[in-house]
């Protein structure tokens, strides 16, 4: 891949023509203004005497001069504004498209209005192409370093075992553990690489419909408990009483509340609370879901990057509690195709909230959701 995107060389354009392009465009004006009046004078002067005949002669010299002065005036200084944000352009320099910024006028001003509007829509392209070509970097980089690291991983713990702990019963299994764990975290990165592409690439198609985000949630926080308990992490419930089912893909919104909470219970301190709490907003047309934990928070310029693929506040503790570093990207995506955002607060070392909220669904009977 080359340094530079592919732009249109629009330059080429003008290429053919000389540097002085304007004064050309005068001359040939004033060439053939006075080229007119100089056979409408040979005419006169058929008719008339000598003494008419010379100042004819002067007065088409005048008129040359004049529309020369005129032509260079009216055309050739923005015929050469023109030239020179175009020059630029193909150079992928911006800079002078301001220049360009002309009122509306007469055809010329119009074609610099155009070479204006289109030098716009470059640099916006050429910014996108140099922005994903950074990301593809980045993500390439990302993605090397965290394969890397399991499959070292489980590289060394089978050598050892080859070269004789195999035998030995008091780290051989412990050594077997360590491998399938870091087998288990390939496995999860590969499917969460996998999500987020069918996700971006409009793959995974949803499939909406009305459900009950309290039972949804009473599911998710049955089946994250154990790992809860593990960490002596309490997690409490609040949902507000009767709450009308909402409208989304179960399957996507459940993958998501299972993310936030996993994170929660990831990142606080053992023997915390988790807190989740449904509750109605607006005039009661969306269900506003949200997590808090009581852990080490989040930095306030590192809250922008939360969503960004491999992005981890705490990389230590999330490398060894089996995290991709994708689960927060994922959440961004199916929220977004519920037209929906992640709210985060937090502040360091007084946990984090997370939250998002689902359009209520229409159905008669609600209270069948509950």
């Amino acid at each position: 891949m080359s340094d530079s995107p592919s732009i249109p060389d629009v330059g080429k354009l003008l290429d053919a023509a000389p540097a002085p392009f304007g004064h050309r465009l005068a001359t040939k004006i004033g060439l053939s203004t006075g080229a007119g009046m100089a056979l409408a004078s040979l005419l006169l002067s058929l008719l008339w005497d000598a003494w008419t005949f010379s100042i004819s002669v002067v007065v088409v010299f005048l008129s040359m001069i004049g529309a020369y002065v005129a032509a260079y005036h009216h055309a050739s200084a923005r015929l050469a504004l023109a030239r020179r944000v175009l020059k630029n352009i193909r150079k992928y320099d911006f800079e002078a498209l301001d220049l360009a910024q002309v009122d509306r006028g007469d055809e010329l001003n119009d074609i610099i209005r155009q070479v204006y509007r289109t030098g716009r829509v470059l640099e916006r392209e050429f910014s996108e192409l140099k922005k994903m070509e950074t990301y593809r970097r980045d993500f390439l980089g990302n993605i090397s370093h965290e394969l890397k690291t399991p499959i070292f991983s489980i590289r060394g713990f089978a050598e050892t075992l080859k070269d004789g702990a195999l035998e030995d019963a008091a780290v051989n299994r412990s050594f077997v553990e360590k491998i399938i764990r870091n087998a288990d975290r390939l496995s999860n990165l590969a499917r969460d690489l996998s999500e987020i592409a069918r996700l971006e690439t409009g793959q995974l198609e949803m499939e909406k419909s009305a459900f009950s985000m309290k039972r949804l949630v009473n599911d998710v926080v049955d089946s994250v408990e154990p790992q809860a308990r593990k960490r002596s992490i309490a997690i409490k419930t609040s949902f507000e009483r009767k709450l009308p089912p909402v409208y989304g893909d179960p399957s996507q919104i459940r993958q998501v509340v299972v993310n936030l909470v996993d994170n929660a219970i990831k990142y606080s301190n053992e023997e915390g609370t988790v807190s989740i709490r449904l509750r109605t907003r607006r005039k009661r047309d969306v269900v506003k879901f949200s997590v808090r934990d009581q852990g080490v928070g989040v930095a306030k310029e590192d809250l922008i990057r939360l969503t960004e693929r491999f992005f981890r506040v705490d990389k230590s503790r999330s490398r060894s509690a089996g995290g991709t570093g994708l689960g927060l990207s994922i959440v961004k995506h199916i929220l977004a195709a519920h037209d929906q955002e992640l709210a985060v607060s937090s502040a360091l070392g007084k946990g984090s909230t997370f939250s998002f909220v689902l359009a209520v669904a229409h159905v008669e009977e609600e209270h069948s959701y509950d």
